[in-house]
């Protein structure tokens, strides 16, 4: 049967030599791209084109169409190859999107007609005029598709640019791809993109489903400790979903990418190789297990939700086959109903059965890699437990992301996957304090409750500012009744808050206008292309607002403030943290809605609240908090204390 992949999601190939079918809304120029481990193209034989087919392992189309097959031989690949891409490129005077022909569609097939391995339909795309449709990838020695959607609208230039190219090559490369097809005539480009102006129904229909998030292009460094201006995600009203996407990549001149692991040994002949931490593309380590613990929870998704399918399916099939059986005549003589009945049970039994020994073989493999990859995460990632705090100073780079806890599922509630997050955060986060949010926290008493929600958030406080270089993170908070002073008395005896928590109605004020002052002067300053010139008293590094028990003390104009530094500050480095009920805030009506749709809700308690936009798991979240009776914050608060006494002038 074949798998039908959304964006992101990926599939074992089992056979070594494949090929690939391509069925395109119009003609289309279909290459293949070769990378090494990191994603990186090098050297002048990393695309096969119509002017150059064959490279070792693959053979692209001769010409334009819109139908293509490749043919490729994964044992012929050469060794430092680990991507193998497929591009499709709208040729000159073809149409100039891709939004305005109907969705292509890519399979990976067995050779000379098989049958389908997995198919992958490239919804959702517009502007753009060359794509990454998929790619075969090795991991720990076994070869997977999967599917990537990611798409340029500067064209195939800028496809291969950010493979690694410089620009200068990038554009030969892809004027010397473009060269080889004839320009599409006016009145032939006009016909390709006719089927969607008058609804094709040739166009395939998929259902509908969350959009998956969009890989982010790589933008300039930070100047000055101010982030680059980007636009927040979040506030469209959607359910609070899992991010799928994956770092951009870090490209200069002084940075070369991290020595590839050794490639995995079998433990036995014919077991699956043992896992290695680290073994995923990056341009860091630190970016190569982030991408290695999402790609982890891509493979959990998608072992859980086949065997749910199968499952599914069993039960269906038991139910039809009883239901025939039930309106057989003959079935109701002679006891021959009860064999049919007993027959339609073994049958389910047997497709359950299947589906778990192919489950447990997943599961079995991902928790051996669980076991390899936690201890080798950064303290950015890793578990309070982690003995990599014992040893951690103060980094001289800010971290690629940050864990917010743990996530798994039924089938296997023992096999935890990291939650991270990219940082600067695009999301603000909301910890709930309420009791209406989950059964665990309808058990807990409510002054608990509140207590372990606070501790959290300081929590996650304390490790931004551990992660971080001395002095380029500020904390602020907001206590307005003074109700948090116990959870935060180890950032108050540290010294490490840019201020001494906001109390009463005048300190709120006090609070929100300075950061909505700096939200308003650094977006002026990036407009202007002037980051430097910045006032002296504006503070250039992120900054985290830590608001508990919202609403109180805050006035309309307050709320105003935080809704704007909400939707606004993340694209400048303010970020948000509430700590609240959002019942408690029921008084404002619907005025606070976008707020609270626009910020990332986590529970200090188990709760499977995180929706996945892909196969539609609920997710559990496990809240991460240093174990009862460490001072592993303590520790890491006086670190940060030491090191921002070494960098004051």
């Amino acid at each position: 049967m074949t798998a039908e992949l959304v964006r992101g999601q990926n599939h074992p190939v089992s056979q070594s030599r494949v090929e690939i079918r391509v069925s395109a809304g119009a003609p289309v120029l279909a290459l293949a791209s070769l990378a090494d481990e990191q994603g990186r193209l090098a050297g002048s034989e990393v695309l096969a084109h119509p002017g150059a087919r064959s490279l070792p392992g693959v053979d692209a189309p001769a010409e334009l169409a819109d139908r293509h097959t490749f043919a490729v031989d994964l044992d012929a690949v050469a060794a430092d190859v680990h991507r193998v891409g497929v591009l499709l490129v709208l040729p000159p005077g073809g149409p100039v999107r891709f939004g305005a022909v109907p969705a292509s569609h890519v399979a990976v097939a067995g050779p000379d007609g098989g049958t389908e391995i997995a198919g992958y339909t490239l919804t959702g795309l517009d502007a753009e005029t060359a794509v990454v449709a998929l790619e075969l990838y090795r991991r720990q020695g076994a070869w997977k598709v999967r599917a990537v959607g990611q798409g340029y609208a500067d064209g195939l230039g800028a496809l291969l640019a950010d493979g690694g190219l410089s620009v200068p090559a990038a554009r030969e490369l892809a004027a010397a791809a473009l060269r080889t097809v004839a320009p599409v005539k006016e009145a032939d480009a006009t016909r390709a993109a006719l089927p969607t102006l008058v609804g094709d129904v040739r166009a395939p229909q998929t259902p509908a489903q969350a959009p998956a998030s969009v890989p982010e292009p790589p933008g300039p460094v930070p100047v000055s400790g101010v982030p680059y201006a980007g636009t927040p995600s979040g506030g469209d009203g959607s359910p609070p979903t899992i991010s799928y996407t994956h770092p951009r990549r870090r490209r200069t001149s002084s940075e070369p990418p991290e020595p590839a692991p050794r490639p995995a040994a079998a433990a036995e002949p014919g077991q699956p190789p043992r896992p290695v931490a680290g073994d995923a593309s990056g341009w860091s380590m630190d970016e190569r297990l982030y991408n290695q613990v999402w790609g982890m929870f891509e493979d959990l998704a998608r072992t859980a939700a086949a065997y749910r399918s199968a499952v599914e399916f069993a039960d269906n099939r038991m139910e039809r086959e009883l239901d025939d059986a039930l309106s057989d005549p003959r079935h109701r003589l002679g006891g021959s109903g009860n064999a049919a009945r007993d027959t339609a049970r073994a049958r389910r039994e047997e497709l359950v059965a299947q589906a778990q020994a192919v489950l447990d073989r997943d599961l079995a493999q991902l928790v051996a890699e669980a076991e390899v990859v936690e201890p080798a995460l950064p303290a950015a990632y890793a578990r309070w437990d982690n003995p990599v705090w014992h040893g951690h100073r103060t980094p001289e780079e800010g971290p690629l992301a940050l864990r917010l806890g743990d996530l798994h599922l039924p089938e296997r509630p023992d096999l935890r996957i990291p939650m991270l997050v990219r940082l600067p955060l695009e999301r603000g986060l909301w910890i709930d304090n309420g009791r209406t949010g989950s059964e665990a926290a309808m058990a807990m008493d409510t002054d608990r409750l509140r207590r372990a929600a606070m501790d959290m958030a300081v929590a996650h406080a304390v490790r931004l500012l551990a992660v971080h270089p001395a002095d380029r993170f500020s904390v602020h908070v907001i206590d307005a009744a003074g109700a948090g002073a116990a959870s935060l008395a180890p950032l108050v005896r540290a010294g490490v808050l840019a201020a001494p928590p906001a109390a009463g109605v005048a300190g709120v004020s006090r609070t929100l206008a300075e950061l909505t002052r700096r939200v308003d002067l650094v977006q002026m300053a990036l407009k202007a292309g002037a980051p430097e010139d910045l006032p002296p008293d504006v503070d250039t590094a992120e900054q985290l607002l830590i608001v508990h028990d919202f609403p109180h003390g805050f006035d309309d104009r307050a709320v105003t403030q935080l809704r704007y530094l909400a939707d606004e500050g993340a694209a400048v480095g303010v970020h948000l943290l509430m700590v609240a009920d959002r019942d408690e805030a029921s008084a404002y009506g619907p005025l606070l809605d976008p707020l609270w749709r626009s910020l990332m809700r986590l529970s200090p308690v188990p709760d499977n609240h995180l929706a996945d936009p892909w196969v539609h798991h609920a997710w559990t979240f496990e809240p991460d908090v240093p174990p009862q009776g460490s001072r592993v914050l303590d520790q890491a608060l006086d670190r940060v204390a030491a090191a921002r006494r070494t960098t004051r002038p």
